[in-house]
């Protein structure tokens, strides 16, 4: 199994985190898909669990307040050293703050934003709690994507915040960038036109590694959840993009070369 660096680099995805309705359903239907066990905490966030792969922190899922109908979707969190100065720069920058800077007891502090687009995002400064700490392998975040109406302007906001470089796709049609951290490759901004979801708009999309996408997609709907686009081979691998029992959505992928796949 794969580890992860012992600190994430300011501005590397080093969490995803998902806000739900019903807490006990929804780790059932993740403990069934992605082999999750899970450990309560930290407690100052209301009702949350963590999800573990062999002992090994993975993501987190938390509850919802009752009556706070909220749609459901999956967030990651950029590392910083500072939550509270990052914070200042997301706001300088055009973008927004919604919670936070928040202590999380012993783990950390964190920020939720979203930049000018709309898409939500986290910033997470780490004490106790590292973020994701194992990766490579089924069940494991394998990537983050921002979908978004188009790049050349949104690409400057994650810049000017986290200092990224930007690597395009030079083509006429296809927006794609690329965000490197000293020359690897951290996440990536796809930008769609009007092909944008009219009902969720720019949002961030994460990639959740699997043994086998054809069969992870059968068990999703065995599961109660939903195949939105079917399993398809892509530059990456094999992936389908798919959505929980509660309607948040996500991607299942069998990346190319993976380990322990």
């Amino acid at each position: 199994m794969t580890e992860a660096v012992a600190r994430h680099t300011p501005g590397t995805p080093c969490w995803v985190s998902l806000m739900v309705h019903q807490l006990p359903a929804t780790q059932e239907f993740y403990g069934a898909l992605f082999g999750w066990e899970f450990r309560p905490g930290p407690e100052q966030l209301g009702p949350y669990v963590r999800a573990l792969l062999d002992g090994k922190d993975v993501a987190g899922i938390g509850q919802l307040p009752p009556g706070r109908h909220l749609p459901t979707a999956w967030t990651p969190y950029l590392a910083t050293e500072d939550a509270g100065l990052t914070a200042q720069h997301v706001t300088s920058s055009g973008g927004t703050v919604a919670v936070g800077p928040l202590r999380a007891g012993e783990a950390g502090r964190l920020v939720i934003a979203a930049d000018p687009s709309g898409a939500v995002f986290g910033l997470w400064e780490a004490a106790a709690h590292l973020g994701t700490t194992v990766v490579g392998v089924p069940g494991t975040p394998a990537w983050y994507e921002l979908v978004t109406r188009e790049t050349s302007s949104i690409v400057k906001f994650y810049q000017s915040v986290f200092g990224y470089e930007a690597e395009p796709v030079l083509s006429a049609d296809f927006d794609f960038t690329t965000l490197l951290i000293s020359r690897r490759p951290v996440a990536s901004l796809h930008g769609v036109g009007n092909a944008l979801p009219l009902d969720r708009g720019a949002h961030w999309m994460t990639y959740f590694e699997v043994e086998d996408t054809d069969q992870a997609a059968r068990l999703v709907t065995d599961l109660g959840g939903h195949v939105l686009k079917p399993p398809r081979d892509g530059v990456t691998g094999r992936q389908a993009l798919v959505a929980d029992p509660e309607g948040a959505v996500f991607t299942i992928v069998r990346t190319t070369g993976a380990a322990g796949a």
